[in-house]
Order: C-alpha cells, then structure tokens, then sequence
C-alpha cells in the first residue's frame, strides 16, 4: 500500500484509508475480477490482431476508437470560447480577405489615375 501521511488539513482518502482497503464484499470483488477478465481478453484479441503476420490494413485501437468518437462526438465542452480564441480567429479569417480587398482596390485606384493623367499609352490595352 502506499505510504501516505497525514494532513491537518485534508482527510485521508477513501481509498487509502486502511480499514477500507481490503474491505470489499464477494460480489465487489466477482465484479472487478469480470472487469480485468473482460480487459486480459480485450487486450489479448488485439494483441493478436497487432502481431497476426498475415494482416491486410491497419488494426486501430478500439479504446481509443472510442475514447476519439467520444470526445468528438459533441465538440463544446471541449472547446472555450475565450478573447484570445476569437482575436485568433478574426485574424485568421477577417484580416486577410481586408487585406486583399485593400491591395485590390489601391491598385485599381492607381490604375485609374494613371489613365486619367494618360501617362500610359492605352490605345490596344486590353486591360482595364
């Protein structure tokens, strides 16, 4: 058992509390003996797949198959909608179609002066 000391502070906790530890019931302990049998045999079917010569295609992993369907599975929890997030994103998304808007439309000003001022010789331009 791990060695823990104690706090004036905090109590123990349950599962370190030695009058607790080895005081599971018989159908407390058949239960957690059918949950590391289900895990051995989990682990031993994949174990087999990883190391089967004779594979066609990737084994994946089924816990974290499960573990990535989860999380994605409802995406807000997991994501927090905080200042820096929303400055990134304007940058990421507003900011460069402003710029491209910016730089198109200076240089069709400038064009358009030019050709106003007709320093340029436009007579087979085909640009505008």
């Amino acid at each position: 058992m791990v060695e823990f000391k104690e706090s004036r502070y905090a109590s123990r906790p349950e599962g370190l509390d030695p009058a607790r530890y080895y005081e599971l019931t018989p159908e407390q302990r058949r239960l957690q003996e059918e949950r590391v049998a289900i895990r051995a045999q989990l682990k031993r079917k994949y174990q087999l797949q990883l190391n089967d010569p004779h594979r066609i295609g990737m084994v994946t992993d089924p816990a974290v198959e499960r573990w990535a369907f989860a999380r994605n599975y409802n995406i807000f929890p997991n994501h927090r909608g905080t200042a820096k997030v929303n400055l990134l994103s304007f940058l990421s998304l507003a900011v460069p179609f402003l710029l491209i808007y910016t730089g198109i439309s200076l240089d069709r000003k400038r064009h358009l002066k030019t050709y106003e001022d007709k320093s340029i010789d436009d007579t087979f331009r085909l640009r505008f």
